[in-house]
């Protein structure tokens, strides 16, 4: 495909929304009612992704579903604010704007429930304008990195894995959630795509129990897997890749503030490294320590 310069270089495709945090000082049981704090941000595995690697002075732009309502103005403005592209995401006059919603503790996630109707019901008018000419088409492949969550719907997926518009791209696979891991099936032996996911993650996708991320990434590479970073909580990460020698590396130990977004900071982090030309193994520090101060940083304050 010709050099187009106006075009973005990495896109971030699927969960676009509000984020709504409880943080709880202390352990919760179940009915409790007790104080604490509750921020609202921008979030979405896409977005958080895209914000992260904006922060880093690059100029990312998102392929996602926002409805045309208050709430989905609102987070446009703030997207654009943060230095996201946002011209070829997909409108919905008639749904509302998703919303993830979740309770925080020191002890990690108690709870979450994620909205995502507007995504699900948009399906492949997401990805439209990497077909449609906009952004790309079969005859002429966007160039570029392409990250995408496992939010889309599998049916999105299952179109994906097999369309010449993805030719040209990177792809990073990132499957949002163990319910959501399955999605991503499809994919799982194209030549091009890198898979981030913990180890239930990886779990789901294998349909067996994993001892740690080290297995984890081996069994992904079995099943045809070309890359895979698996990481583990506190515990070791995996870096597995095909025809190389397994990378394993522990996580800087940090006091955790917060946990929402850990996942995604990693991948921005080793996206960033990896473009900026840094071997597996720095990549892989890279990554773990965007990730460390994602968790050790206090909740941003509401929007």
């Amino acid at each position: 495909m010709p050099s187009q310069p106006h075009l973005p270089r990495i896109l971030c495709v699927g969960a676009m929304l509000w984020d709504i945090i409880g943080h709880a000082a202390r352990a919760v049981s179940p009915g409790e009612d007790l104080a604490g704090r509750i921020v609202q941000r921008p979030g979405g595995v896409a977005l958080n992704v895209a914000l992260a690697l904006a922060r880093q002075g690059l100029q990312p732009a998102i392929l996602a579903a926002v409805g045309r309502d208050a709430p989905g103005e609102a987070l446009l403005a703030e997207a654009a604010r943060l230095g996201v592209r946002t011209e070829w995401i997909w409108r919905d006059s008639g749904r509302a704007t998703d919303t993830y919603m979740a309770i925080e503790t020191p002890e990690g996630l108690l709870a979450a429930i994620a909205d995502a109707q507007g995504l699900e019901a948009a399906g492949a008018a997401v990805v439209a304008p990497l077909r449609d000419g906009r952004l790309g088409s079969a005859a002429r492949p966007w160039v570029g990195t392409l990250i995408a969550d496992g939010n889309l719907t599998p049916a999105v997926f299952a179109e994906l894995a097999a369309d010449p518009c993805l030719a040209g791209a990177q792809l990073r696979l990132v499957p949002a959630s163990p319910t959501k891991a399955q999605s991503l099936q499809p994919l799982l032996r194209h030549p091009q795509a890198i898979f981030h996911l913990n180890r239930l993650e990886a779990e789901a996708l294998a349909g067996r129990p994993l001892a740690d991320a080290a297995e984890a990434a081996g069994a992904l590479l079995h099943m045809g897997v070309h890359r895979a970073l698996v990481t583990d909580g506190p515990r070791a990460v995996a870096d597995g890749l095909a025809g190389a020698s397994l990378l394993l590396r522990a996580p800087p130990p940090v006091v955790a503030r917060r946990v929402t977004g850990a996942g995604d900071a990693f991948l921005a982090g080793h996206v960033m490294a990896e473009l900026a030309g840094h071997d597996r193994a720095a990549a892989l520090d890279a990554a773990l320590n965007a990730a460390a101060a994602h968790v050790a940083e206090a909740p941003a304050e509401a929007i």
